[in-house]
């Protein structure tokens, strides 16, 4: 008789507050005999940091470094192929486990989901593993919850969008917009800025990077420094206030 695989558990550990984490996927990750995380190089992780003090001796830690993070790319592979090779290469390590049926806890900032690097691991191996996804604490309601400022009011729509795009993609989702929440600044801070000040928004946008974290920063937005933005930042526009 086969061994039984290993489940998959994508585990949403929270955007940053080692308390952000929920009970269900506390209890998860504490029973999973293995542990994996996604770092930077020479760096410990958020993720991991956030929940490092949960991990018990017995587990196996399977630690997934990046090959590059924001780094210019200079080759003849661009930085999405570089990435996709990383992907797959995590996907191999954590399936050898999966098929030693131990179950792996792979940790994420925030929520899986959105904008979670679990996703690119789910989408290499749920089809052909157990798995389990538990949602986390995402940044964006972090950050409003350190921001005190509600997102939504009523029928309001709310639109999340990566700072990442091109300056007229960003202009035009945004006019179309009730409320919105601007991710992955960082280098990206200048070029955010600038559209919403053609639109008007400036003084109605709300910054905070590190949401919940013992770094945490609230600014204002004009007084941020583009070239000091981290990539954990983001920018809050929220619905007009409604009178209930």
């Amino acid at each position: 008789m086969s061994q039984p695989q290993g489940r998959l558990l994508g585990l949403g550990v929270g955007p940053g507050d080692p308390e952000l984490i929920t009970v269900k996927a506390l209890r998860l990750l504490q029973q999973a005999p293995v542990v994996a995380y996604f770092a930077g190089r020479g760096r410990k992780g958020h993720a991991y940091a956030s929940i490092e003090s949960h991990l018990q001796p017995q587990q196996i830690q399977l630690r997934l470094e990046y090959p590059l993070t924001t780094e210019t790319v200079s080759g003849p592979l661009s930085y999405d192929q570089i990435i996709a090779a990383f992907y797959d290469r995590s996907a191999l390590s954590v399936a050898a486990h999966l098929h030693e049926g131990r179950d792996v806890a792979v940790i994420c900032e925030g929520d899986p989901m959105l904008y979670g690097s679990y996703m690119y691991l789910h989408d290499r191996l749920a089809a052909d593993h157990p798995h389990q996804v538990v949602p986390g604490v995402c940044a964006m309601l972090g950050g409003a919850a350190m921001l005190g400022t509600p997102l939504v009011y009523r029928d309001q729509s709310l639109s999340v969008l990566a700072g990442t795009l091109p300056a007229g993609e960003l202009h035009r989702r945004i006019a179309l917009a009730d409320a919105v929440v601007i991710m992955k600044l960082g280098r990206q801070l200048a070029k955010v800025r600038e559209v919403l000040q053609e639109l008007g928004l400036e003084q109605r946008a709300l910054y905070i990077e590190r949401a919940t974290m013992e770094t945490q920063r609230m600014l204002p937005l004009a007084d941020v420094d583009p070239a000091s933005s981290p990539y954990f930042s983001m920018i809050l526009v929220p619905g007009t206030r409604w009178q209930a």
